[in-house]
């Protein structure tokens, strides 16, 4: 998909969010993101995912190695963006003789980086490697959390972060007043994280230290909520014009966020299509004036 659309799109970012490494061939990931800059000129976004916990039991790899693997795989997936000989990798979970990307990145050294920064781990990692972090299923009060933490860690790293290096994912639905939107919205049935329909799962990737030190934090962000709720804690966007733009000004505000990546949030037919215009007209705009 971003293929396709490197050569539709010729001005804005594509952003790819994103990979799950610890599933996946690094090397291989290196070079189709090098493909993708290549493709669209240099507008690539690399966000590098650790990924959830019913995928490792898919694939079958061991969850309690989640953060480990992840990391040697950033780790060898910005060397072979940057190195410019041929080398070898012999890593714990990655070995390859010889590693020599074609073809390599148009931005230098390599596109910008993001990552999950939801657990203290995650976000202690991030800094110390000057990545960008980012924020999906979750809340605005968890998520505000979790900025404070990695500006803390940036700062004993020696470097600062900006605006554009938090991105915070939100669902939105749009409508002519608030009263129709909520209505369009309490529709739709609760959601159920695909984790949480297996409790054997849930309970084993617990077991595996997969969630990290802060574990019911890092549970209660896909917690089962009412509408309203949701919409207080920020993670729905969902009435007027008007109300949709100050929901977003104020997520912005309170995380500091330089970068919002609005989902939209319901198969409603002709209402999606009619949300989709509305916020194209009536909200975005505005908020480029921001």
């Amino acid at each position: 998909m971003a293929g396709a659309l490197s050569q539709l799109v010729r001005r804005a970012k594509i952003a790819v969010l994103g990979p799950t490494l610890p599933i996946l061939n690094p090397v291989r990931v290196a070079e189709e993101f090098a493909m993708l800059d290549t493709m669209s000129g240099g507008r690539l976004v690399a966000g590098m995912m650790r990924g959830t916990p019913n995928e490792y039991v898919t694939y079958n790899i061991n969850p309690a190695e989640s953060r480990d693997r992840f990391a040697e795989a950033l780790h060898l997936i910005r060397r072979a963006w940057t190195e410019t000989r041929p080398f070898g990798w012999l890593g714990r979970y990655y070995q390859y003789r010889t590693i020599s990307i074609w073809p390599r990145p148009v931005q230098q050294p390599h596109p910008p980086l993001y990552m999950s920064g939801s657990s203290p781990e995650a976000g202690e990692f991030a800094a110390r490697n000057h990545i960008g972090i980012g924020f999906a299923f979750t809340t605005v009060p968890l998520a505000k959390n979790a900025v404070q933490h990695y500006r803390a860690c940036a700062h004993d790293a020696g470097w600062e972060h900006a605006a554009e290096d938090v991105i915070y994912r939100g669902i939105f639905h749009a409508n002519d007043t608030d009263d129709e939107a909520f209505a369009d919205m309490s529709t739709l049935p609760p959601r159920i994280s695909l984790v949480d329909q297996n409790q054997a799962i849930a309970e084993g990737v617990r077991q595996s230290g997969y969630y990290g030190a802060d574990a019911v934090a890092q549970r209660q962000r896909t917690s089962r909520r009412e509408l309203a709720d949701r919409i207080a804690l920020g993670q729905v966007i969902v009435g007027g014009p008007d109300t949709v733009l100050a929901q977003v000004q104020r997520i912005r505000d309170e995380l500091g966020a330089g970068v919002l990546d609005l989902v939209v949030g319901a198969q409603l037919g002709e209402r999606t299509l009619h949300s989709i215009e509305l916020f194209g007209a009536k909200v975005l705009p505005r908020l480029r004036e921001l």
